[in-house]
């Protein structure tokens, strides 16, 4: 399709838009609605995503979380952003202001880039509560705004065992070769026993253990009825003490006498 300027055309520009109107019908875009393009401040953007990912399923995934449930996330970013779009096959056509525009794409950018758009939402609606205050007009908005953690899952796993790297004399001979589970049991002699006597010294070992562990348990028990150490007593303690005795000893023989001369 071909676009030319008539002699009536006072708006050289027009030609820019002609073409726009033309890109947004071959993408599915209502009429009514393309024809917006023609007026002052309205500009498209088409966003081609095909190309971003690289397996289809994982691309219509994707895609669909550009729309939501019902359509209910592209509502929203129509709402906050001001701007017409309309997702069609592999692009998304958009409609509205420059600024507009701009979160637009980067949504959408984010989007196939494996991040979810109700994060931008968030990020919007907290921009225009802030746009609202005049004192904010001239400060950094970054403290008000949400940083989300980024979760890559694609991270080099660390071994579980660090082997010691510091550095070793070198030495051109090998290191000496591991000993097999069957060197092992011939060095034990357990190589040589019948299978009654293996089997025997395996329930030999496993006894042992639990005794082991009968022992630990029994020990963990008996530490409550312990009874505390107790301190020995001092010289103050002792004198009082017998101080005590002796008045318990007078007065026991004052009753007696009392009770003699009744």
């Amino acid at each position: 399709m071909t676009v030319k300027t008539t002699r009536k055309t006072y708006d050289p520009a027009a030609i820019l838009n002609a073409r726009d109107v033309i890109k947004l019908l071959s993408r599915s875009v209502p009429a009514p609605q393309a024809v917006k393009i023609l007026e002052d401040g309205v500009a498209a953007d088409i966003i081609k995503i095909r190309n971003l990912v690289r397996n289809k399923e994982r691309f219509v995934k994707r895609r669909q979380r550009i729309l939501g449930p019902n359509g209910s996330t592209l509502k929203a970013l129509e709402l906050l952003t001001q701007c017409y779009i309309l997702v069609q096959g592999n692009t998304v056509s958009a409609m509205g202001s420059y600024k507009g525009l701009k979160e637009v794409r980067r949504v959408v950018e984010d989007c196939m880039a494996n991040i979810h758009p109700i994060y931008h939402i968030k990020e919007l609606m907290i921009k225009r509560e802030l746009m609202k205050d005049p004192e904010l007009a001239d400060e950094n908005w970054e403290r008000f705004l949400p940083h989300f953690k980024k979760r890559t899952l694609s991270k080099r796993r660390k071994p579980l065992k660090v082997t010691d790297k510091s550095k070793k004399t070198y030495t051109p001979f090998p290191p000496p070769q591991e000993k097999s589970k069957v060197d092992l049991q011939i060095e034990s002699g357990e190589y040589f026993l019948g299978k009654q006597a293996k089997e025997r010294a395996v329930k030999e070992k496993r006894e042992e253990k639990q005794r082991a562990k009968q022992a630990e348990k029994k020990s963990k028990r008996e530490k409550d009825f312990v009874p505390p150490q107790e301190d020995p007593p001092t010289t103050k303690e002792k004198k009082k003490r017998k101080r005590d005795d002796a008045g318990k000893v007078e007065q026991q023989k004052k009753r007696r006498r009392s009770e003699l001369d009744a």
